[in-house]
Formats: structure tokens, sequence, C-alpha cells
């Protein structure tokens, strides 16, 4: 365990220096980046709006006489007249949000209560219920601003502080509503809580890494300072056009790398901080309640419909097919995991075919809007493969105790899904190649930031409060000791 996370501070050491040069050759080349940016017409402006990976790949494909004789695309919120707004692109927004907020409560509470021991699983679900309070309020507060306003390459600015300045309806008779200059066609107010949504199920995965052992207290306290100083930066560099990896041309479609790559390294090094449950490898650790898992992970397959086509930002084809590779890259990554499965133990499990679902799931997300129906069945089958064996066999092999697989699925699923957007994001449907090249940049960063900043957090928390229960109150549950509760 030193030596992983000796070598993570190593890294993160080395990058500091590029992350300083790029956030300085960020704000010099920002005015020009401005002017190249632009739009051909309303319909090309929604496109260009409808995904944030997409934005800054579109604005540099426009034609040198096109960008002289249009004016340049907004890089801001702005004000727009109320008829400018799309009913049914804010129609579709508005369910896409309810179905990703359903994915954390109570898909990932129930997927995730449903695979710990009886004496632990109020604790768990109380993690994601807590979670998506607290990020509500950070994410109200300061984190939309820092993430979706311009600044430079690395944090955006505090005009969205407390939300100041963001038009809403007033009254009847408004005429203005302030809009997003990435959703360009619906009310900011949707996509704020739709972004919202997404800060708020990134630090609840996390939880699966180290289960039954985490003091609540110091779950809370490290989900708030990682939001702000791991979650918000990520998004910004990623999604934000003048975010540093948006701009060098790294795909994210809809949270790969945002989500899941950072969600499962720090994961990972929770898992490592933490030291292995009391009696792992010695006792029984079966899941309690594998319906509830299958019940939430079902959950999480409709409601990732929300979470991928809702990315398209616009109620149009794009979303369509978004929502088509999903639906077949979560259908062969299943039953690439059945398959893995049955070949290596001789039965397929409920366990496995669910945790495959998940695994499509991640692994699709950073390429639904960018890859055809072969690349979508490639990574599928990928996933599902790959990610049986590192939640088994290196997982195992290593000796680290990630609970529920938080990094074998996400974090592992997350970095094979960003490397093939690379290899199979199409032009002709997503309006840019992919490179290998730029995706592997984009998950190094990711891995190697998320994964210093972790391990610094935590380290730091452990010394002031300490992050891990007594060796009692991990035998007692966690469940009665830390919230006097207990399932019958």
């Amino acid at each position: 365990m030193r030596k992983i996370l000796m070598s993570l501070l190593m890294a993160g050491s080395l990058l500091a220096g590029g992350i300083g040069a790029a956030m300085a050759d960020d704000a010099s080349s920002a005015p020009a980046a401005a002017s190249a940016a632009t739009a051909s017409d309303t319909s090309a402006s929604a496109a260009v709006a409808s995904a944030p990976a997409d934005a800054s790949a579109a604005a540099s494909a426009a034609a040198p006489a096109s960008a002289a004789a249009a004016p340049a695309a907004p890089t801001a919120p702005f004000s727009v007249d109320s008829s400018k707004i799309n009913s049914g692109d804010t129609a579709w927004m508005l369910t896409s949000t309810a179905l990703v907020l359903f994915m954390t409560i109570p898909g990932l509470a129930l997927f995730y209560g449903g695979m710990v021991r009886k004496k632990n699983v109020l604790a768990t679900v109380m993690q994601s219920f807590a979670i998506t309070a607290l990020i509500t309020v950070l994410w109200t507060v300061v984190g939309y601003s820092l993430a979706f306003t311009p600044g430079n390459g690395f944090i955006g600015g505090f005009s969205r502080v407390f939300l100041s300045g963001m038009n809403y309806i007033h009254g009847d008779k408004a005429t203005t509503l302030t809009v997003s200059h990435l959703a360009q066609t619906i009310p900011e107010s949707v996509y704020f809580v739709y972004q919202m949504t997404f800060a708020i199920i990134t630090p609840a995965l996390i939880c699966g890494a180290f289960a039954d052992r985490m003091k609540f207290s110091a779950m809370l306290v490290f989900m708030t300072l990682w939001s702000l100083i791991v979650y918000v930066p990520i998004a910004h560099m990623v999604w934000e056009p003048t975010g540093w990896l948006s701009s060098d041309g790294v795909l994210d479609f809809a949270g790969g790398t945002v989500v899941h790559i950072n969600a499962g390294i720090a994961g990972l090094v929770s898992c490592l901080m933490l030291g292995k449950r009391v009696g792992y490898g010695r006792e029984a650790m079966a899941p309690h309640n594998l319906v509830l898992t299958l019940i939430g992970g079902s959950m999480l397959w409709v409601g990732w419909f929300g979470f991928n086509a809702g990315s398209a930002v616009a109620a149009d084809g794009r979303a369509g097919f978004a929502m088509l590779t999903t639906q077949v890259a979560t259908a062969c990554a299943a039953l690439g995991w059945m398959f893995a499965e049955w070949i290596a133990k001789g039965k397929p499990s409920v366990l496995g075919i669910v945790s495959g679902a998940v695994a499509g799931l991640v692994a699709i997300t950073p390429a639904a809007g960018f890859v055809g129906v072969a690349g979508a069945l490639t990574i599928g089958v990928a996933a599902g493969v790959v990610c049986f064996w590192s939640a088994t066999w290196l997982k195992h092999k290593l000796g680290y105790d990630d609970s529920l697989d938080a990094f074998g699925v996400h974090g592992v699923g997350g970095i094979l899904g960003a490397l093939l957007t690379g290899v199979f994001a199409v032009k002709d449907i997503g309006g840019v190649d992919g490179s290998l090249l730029l995706q592997a940049k984009g998950v190094a960063i990711t891995l190697v930031y998320s994964g210093i900043v972790s391990f610094v957090l935590l380290k730091v928390i452990d010394l002031v409060i300490g992050l891990r229960v007594t060796e009692e109150e991990e035998r007692e549950g966690l469940d009665v000791i830390l919230h006097g509760e207990h399932v019958e």
C-alpha cells in the first residue's frame, strides 16, 4: 500500500508544474480561443452546446470564412427572451434530471445496501442519502459557479456563487431568462440542477470502496472537501470549454472521466488508507440481500438513460442515439461478465450479471454520443470481461479490500471506456474523431490529481478526527454503533 501511495505522490509532484504551465498558457490563449468559437446559426449553436465535451471540437472545426462572418459563440451564461426556450428540450432535461437523481436515491443506495452485511445496511444507505443533501447545498453555494463558469484552465469563477445573476421565472409574465452557454435552449436553472445530480452521485460511488468501516463524521468531512477540491476542478477541466482538458480535445460525453475514473481512483485510495475489513479473507462476507442489489442495479440501468441521453442537453437524434448505444453496451457487458464468470467459476450469478450491467453503463458513459453501434458492442463486451477480471482476480492478487468494487467497476470501467472512446469515436456521429493519445492524457491527469488529493485529504482527516471505527464497533455493526438503528 505504501509503495502505491508514494508512487501517486511522486506523480502528483511532477504533474503540479504541468498544471501551472497549462493554466498560464490557457490564460494567455483564452481571448484567441473565444474569438475563434463560432456558430453558423441558432441550431448549430444548440448542437455545440448539446455536450460539453464536444463544444471545443466543434468550434475548432469551423471554417475561417464563416468565423469572420458569424458572431462569436457565448462563452458564459447569458440572458435570452423566454420565447427562445425550447419546451421539448426543457421537458426532456427535467425528466433526465429526475432520472439521474433516481440513480443515487434509491438506486445506488439499494445497490450498495444489498451487497453489505445485514449489520451495516442502514449505515450504507444513509451515506447515499446524506451525500445527496450535502452536495445539493455545496453545489448551490459555490460548486456550480466554480465548475461551469469561465475561469482558467483549472477552475471557474465566482459569478454564480449562491446562484447570483441567475434569472428565474418571476410570476407569469417573465420575458427573460438566463441560459448556460453549454445548454442554450433550456433555462439555466434546469441545467444547474441537472449537473447537480452528477455532482451528487460521484462521491456517493466512492462509498462502495470503504463500506463497513468508515466513521460517518469522517465520511461527511471527506465528501465535502473532495467534492470542492477534486470533483469541481475535474468537471471544469473536462466539460467547461475554457478548461484545460476540454480545450485540448479530450472527449467525455457524460462522465466517464469526471464521474467514474474520478470516483474510482478516490475509492481505491480510500480503501488502501483505511485498510481491510476485520476478518477480510478469513470470514464470510456474503451480501445480505441480493434482491435489493438487483432492484438497485435495475434502477441504475433505467436512470442511466438520463445520465447518457440527457447529456445531449436536447430532445434530438443525438439523445436518441446515446440511448441506443447505452442499452446495447450495457446488455453486452452483462452477458460478457456472466459468461466470463460461468467459465471461471462454473456458475453464473445474480451479483455477476448485475455488476456486469453496471460495468457496461460505466464504460459507455464517455462514449455514448460519439461512437456507433459497433463501438458500443465492443465497449460493452470488453467492459464485462475486463471488469470481471479486475473485481475478482486483480483485487485478490494485489490484496486490497475494495468492499463493493468501486474501483474494479467504476475506476477500471471508466478507464476502459475513456480509452476506447478515442478508438471508436466517429466524426459523422459526434462531430469529432477520437484520439487515443488525448484520451490517455485525460485518464492520466484525472487518476493522478484525484488520487493525490484524495490521499492528502484522507490523511489530514485521519490525523484530526480519525477515519475508521474501532474493531469492536466494526464487529458490532455500523447500524447500531453510528445510527442507533438496525434491520430486523
